[in-house]
C-alpha cells in the first residue's frame, strides 16, 4: 500500500435519516500506526461514522480518505485495505472455528495451502487452536470475540475498525482483547475504535474524539481532554505544622484540611504548573512531606461534555 500520512481523513462529515441529523460536519485525521477511539452516548452516530468510512453506507456530504482512497468512487480499493468488526460477533455458528477462517480465506481468494496456513496462523495467535474444531456455541464470548476478530484479519488488513468489541465481555477477556489491539498497531495496523468503556479508550487510544449531538464536541488525548474539565488538584501533606501554615500563607488558591495538614491547590496537572507551585514552595523554603497530583477521568470528560459541552473550554487539537 502506498504510504500515506493519515490512514482515515474527513472532512465536513455528513449524515441524516429523514429530519434525523446523525453526523452534522465532523472532521477526522488519524494517523497511520495509532489507535483512535471514538466516544459518545448511544445514538451518537458511532456506528454510523464506522458505516460510512467502512463503505457500507454511503454520507451526504463531505470529503472522506481511507488508505487515500475516496469510499464512494474507489470503494473496492478501500475494501482491500480495512477489516471490520461489528457489535456482535458475525461467525456462522453452523461452521466450526477452523471452518469460519477457511471461508474468510476464499472470500479473500486466498489459494486453499495458503488459506489453511493463515487459517493455523490465527487460530494460534488468538489461543484458539484447541477449538478449532468445535462450533462457536460451544465457545464462551470471549472466544467469540476473538474468533470474530480473526475473521477480520484473514486478509491482512493494514485499517481495522472495531465498533464496541468488547461489549459484555468479562474483564479477562477485554484484556485479552486490548493486548491483541496493541499486538497490532506494533504491526504498523491503524485502529479505529468505538467503545462505550471509557477505561478501553484511556488504556488504548492515542487521541480520542466525543461525540455528541451529531458532532465532534472534543477531540485530543487521553490527558488532554482530561485537562478540559475542572476538578484537577495538586495535593500536599506536610509533617511540620509550622510548613503547612507558611505554605497556606504562600499559595493563595488552596483548600486546608487543618485535621490532616493538607493544602489542595486547583491546577490542571500539567508539568508547567508543577513546576510553578514547586517554584513557590521552594523560594520560601517550604518543604512538604508528599505531593500527588490528582486530575479527573475519562468518565468526568464523558458527562461533562455529553450532558453540558458548552460548559466546557475548546477541546485541545
Amino acid at each position: 500500500m502506498t504510504t500515506h500520512a493519515y490512514a482515515i481523513t474527513a472532512t465536513g462529515l455528513r449524515k441524516a435519516y429523514g429530519d434525523h441529523v446523525v453526523l452534522d460536519g465532523i472532521d477526522l485525521a488519524i494517523a497511520e500506526g495509532t489507535v483512535y477511539a471514538l466516544l459518545g452516548p448511544n445514538g451518537a452516530g458511532k456506528t454510523t461514522t464506522v458505516q460510512i468510512l467502512s463503505t457500507l453506507v454511503g454520507a451526504d456530504g463531505g470529503e472522506v480518505r481511507v488508505g487515500g482512497h475516496d469510499p464512494v468512487r474507489d470503494p473496492d480499493a478501500v475494501r482491500k485495505l480495512i477489516g471490520v468488526t461489528g457489535q456482535f460477533a458475525a461467525v456462522d455458528a453452523m461452521l466450526t472455528g477452523e471452518e469460519n477462517l477457511l471461508l474468510m480465506a476464499d472470500l479473500h481468494h486466498l489459494g486453499r495451502q495458503e488459506g489453511r496456513r493463515r487459517a493455523a496462523e490465527l487460530l494460534e495467535r488468538f489461543d484458539l487452536t484447541d477449538a478449532a474444531g468445535k462450533l462457536p456455541t460451544a465457545y464462551s464470548g470471549g472466544m467469540r470475540r476473538r474468533l470474530d476478530l480473526a475473521m477480520t484479519l484473514v486478509g491482512e488488513p493494514r485499517i481495522i475498525f472495531l465498533d464496541e468489541p468488547t461489549t459484555g465481555l468479562d474483564p479477562r477477556s477485554r484484556h485479552s482483547m486490548w493486548q491483541i489491539v496493541r499486538e497490532l498497531v506494533a504491526g504498523g495496523v491503524s485502529v479505529f475504535l468505538t467503545t462505550q468503556y471509557l477505561e478501553e479508550a484511556d488504556q488504548l487510544a492515542d487521541r480520542i474524539g466525543v461525540l455528541n449531538g451529531g458532532r465532534l464536541v472534543a477531540e485530543g488525548s487521553a490527558d488532554e481532554l482530561k485537562r478540559l474539565v475542572p476538578g484537577g488538584h495538586v495535593r500536599l501533606r506536610f509533617a511540620d505544622p509550622a510548613a503547612y501554615e507558611r505554605a497556606a500563607r504562600a499559595l493563595r488558591e488552596m483548600t486546608r484540611d487543618d485535621d490532616a495538614l493538607t493544602l489542595q491547590v486547583p491546577g490542571d496537572g500539567s508539568t508547567r504548573e508543577l513546576r510553578g507551585l514547586l517554584g513557590r514552595l521552594e523560594a520560601e523554603s517550604i518543604e512538604a512531606e508528599s505531593l500527588s497530583v490528582h486530575t479527573p477521568d475519562l468518565d468526568d470528560v464523558f458527562f461533562a461534555l455529553t450532558s453540558n459541552p458548552n460548559s466546557v473550554k475548546e477541546a485541545v487539537r
